[in-house]
């Protein structure tokens, strides 16, 4: 920015910092920033204005502690609404309090043109890094996701439970297998429980999918029961003509161990009936 544009926004800072306060004070709900606090959302505000005005002092915009605030707004859960909407009114406030207090007319469609630029320059620095910020941060998430929605947990010697929660795409289909697989061989699980009480869905490409993954397990070795059918899930499957009579199927988890136990040899016992009899 030249000289003479950034002597002009330092010179009335306080005015376009106290008009750019209250303008963003009217979208402030529109934001979902509702639950911060008043005293929080000024400091923040003027604390983030301070670091915009320090990037003046710079003959290209790349401050670093503007960056880092940026940062800790994207981890505090700021939505980037808050960054674009505000630069945008940052804007407005410095053209309007320098412009009605400019005593050299003819500069101000130059000095807006400065400011225009500069702004955009802002605008696109943090855009970008939040935009980064944001892919790495649901990339993680996403991993993190992976790695928990499909575990096969050992319940019993020889009984396994995989429990299946949200809905079930190809991607995630491959995942499950993959997981059911390698845990069955780890345990040296004989019976397996898929549990899809937490699926809301059961769709035919759903059903073939755990009917894969039975079949998958069957020849391995073990073999698969179905629990955590719905009466409105068995009706879906009835409609759709999907044949998941390859395997048992239980209405609750319960039944399904119950019956892991019998095909194991085991069973449930009541102690007080033990104590009864001796």
């Amino acid at each position: 920015m030249k000289a003479k544009a950034r002597e002009d926004v330092m010179n009335h800072q306080e005015q376009i910092i106290d008009s750019w306060l209250n303008q963003i004070e009217a979208f402030r709900k529109e934001d979902g920033l509702k639950n911060v606090t008043d005293s929080m959302f000024d400091n923040t505000s003027r604390e983030f204005v301070h670091k915009l005005l320090t990037t003046l002092q710079q003959d290209a915009v790349s401050d670093e502690e503007l960056n880092q605030f940026v940062e800790r707004l994207i981890q505090m859960g700021w939505p980037l609404n808050f960054i674009t909407r505000g630069l945008q009114e940052f804007r407005k406030a410095s053209v309007s309090v320098v412009a009605a207090n400019s005593d050299v007319p003819e500069d101000k469609l130059e000095f807006f043109q400065e400011i225009e630029n500069w702004v955009d320059d802002v605008v696109n620095l943090l855009v970008d890094q939040y935009s980064g910020s944001w892919e790495n941060t649901v990339f993680l998430q996403k991993m993190a996701l992976k790695e928990l929605s499909a575990p096969l947990i050992p319940v019993f010697d020889k009984i396994s439970v995989m429990p299946l929660v949200g809905t079930i795409d190809t991607e995630r289909a491959k995942l499950i297998m993959e997981n059911l697989l390698d845990g069955v061989i780890e345990h040296r699980s004989q019976v397996v429980l898929i549990d899809i009480t937490g699926v809301p869905v059961v769709d035919t490409m759903v059903a073939h999918h755990i009917i894969q993954a039975s079949e998958a397990v069957r020849l391995v070795g073990a073999t698969c029961i179905l629990v955590g059918i719905r009466p409105e899930i068995a009706q879906t499957i009835v409609n759709l003509g999907i044949d998941l009579g390859r395997f048992p199927t239980k209405s609750t988890l319960k039944k399904g161990v119950e019956t892991a136990l019998e095909m194991t040899k085991r069973e449930i016992t009541d102690l007080d009936e033990q104590e009864g009899q001796a």
